[in-house]
């Protein structure tokens, strides 16, 4: 199944499940708006000057300075502009009653008690309008948004203290096999270290999920099943890496099979084509495959957007581009996603070279992928490329 495709149907099977609760805004960054926010007030909220120096209209101006009839610092209440004089004004002071026009302090020359004022500004010059930033009433901050600090500093300048955002959903993960160490635990000589639990931990934590990290399922098909229909009365998401594939010891497809379905098995895509999305007992389930990196790879392309529904998330923006800066050939109606490293381009766009061949090595020398889509068949140099940075933190 093409990429598109298997989102389509994931999105299709799956609810929005992750609840409402109101934070504060200090406690609300990084979690999901659940409803949209409304500006209360205008921003700004008065007509104000963008800078230091003489607010005055325009029609006054001449070639006699004209007299400076009031001072007006930020926070005060200004007064009406006299006809025919001038007001000093700072940053963020009220526009008085009248003035159209502020001239910057750096071009004006003062002459004791009148200002001499430039040719050449047009009327609004310098002033900032009541509701130019946001009007009241109109949308501020769209549902589904991640919230940033640029989020936080909006909401609170409209004068919110609190915002609804999404509870975190509950992650359980279990690696798989007989043969995966915990990290840090004595190795067996046909054993490996658990890559995929902390490097899925870190991922999920970054995309504001809560991981559960329930340790190592043993390829035995009864512990299998045991286990994951434990994880499903206290998880909202079920993710397992390894024992998806078709090897005589890969049991855990068979599992979920039997505990409530499979309704997705295998994708067009290189790494990662053995992936499995279903249900055990009502709870969602994305099996990963084993090898890290394709673990990697298909957490970005498929397990991020299932959190992001399943949080109450806006689908992802459109990637950036990159140039292609090799040549290569792929088969057509798979995607695949090229580890590369950017280099400075001769335009706006970096350059996209292949990363290092080493399986982890060459994850951790990249920069991101290169994601070359189904109906791609050759890359030449110069090429666009969508381009998937990986995520920090």
């Amino acid at each position: 199944m093409r990429v598109a495709d298997a989102l389509a149907l994931i999105r299709g099977r799956l609810p929005i499940s992750a609840g409402v609760e109101r934070l504060i805004l200090g406690e609300a960054a990084g979690r999901i708006l659940a409803q949209d926010v409304f500006a209360p007030l205008s921003l700004p909220p008065f007509d104000n000057s963008a800078v230091d120096g003489y607010a005055f209209r325009l029609d006054d101006r001449g070639g006699a300075p004209l007299p400076v009839a009031a001072r007006v610092p930020a926070g005060a209440s200004a007064p009406a502009i006299p006809p025919g004089g001038a007001v000093r004004i700072f940053t963020g002071a009220p526009l008085p009653p009248g003035a159209d026009t502020v001239a910057m302090q750096e071009d004006v020359h003062v002459e004791g008690g009148a200002v001499r004022l430039p040719e050449g500004l047009t009327r609004g010059a310098n002033c900032r309008r009541a509701g130019e930033d946001v009007r009241a009433g109109n949308l501020a901050v769209p549902a589904g948004r991640r919230l940033g600090a640029r989020d936080i500093a909006l909401a609170a300048a409209l004068g919110l203290r609190e915002l609804p955002v999404r509870h975190r959903l509950r992650v359980g993960l279990f690696s798989t096999g007989d043969e995966v160490t915990a990290t840090g635990d004595g190795l067996a000589p046909s054993g490996i270290h658990d890559a995929n639990g902390p490097m899925l931990t870190a991922l999920l934590a970054r995309w504001g999920a809560i991981p559960l990290q329930l340790g190592i399922l043993r390829d035995d098909p009864a512990i299998v099943t045991r286990r994951l229909a434990e994880a499903a009365s206290g998880c909202d998401l079920i993710v397992t890496s390894g024992g998806v594939s078709v090897g005589e010891e890969d049991h855990v497809r068979a599992a979920v099979g039997g505990a409530g379905g499979i309704a997705l098995w295998r994708l067009a895509i290189k790494p990662g084509r053995p992936l499995a999305f279903g249900e055990v007992g009502g709870t969602p389930f994305v099996g990963l495959p084993g090898n890290p990196g394709a673990a990697y790879v298909t957490a970005l392309a498929i397990l991020l957007p299932v959190l992001l529904h399943l949080g109450g998330g806006a689908e992802e923006a459109p990637l950036p581009l990159v140039r292609s800066g090799f040549a290569m050939t792929k088969r057509l109606g798979r995607r695949e996603y090229l580890r590369v490293c950017l280099r400075p381009g001769d335009d706006s766009l970096s350059v996209a070279m292949p990363a290092p061949t080493g399986a982890l090595s060459g994850l951790a020398a990249s920069d991101g992928f290169a994601e070359l889509h189904e109906d791609c068949e050759a890359i030449r140099p110069g090429d666009l490329l969508p381009f998937r940075a990986h995520p920090l933190g």
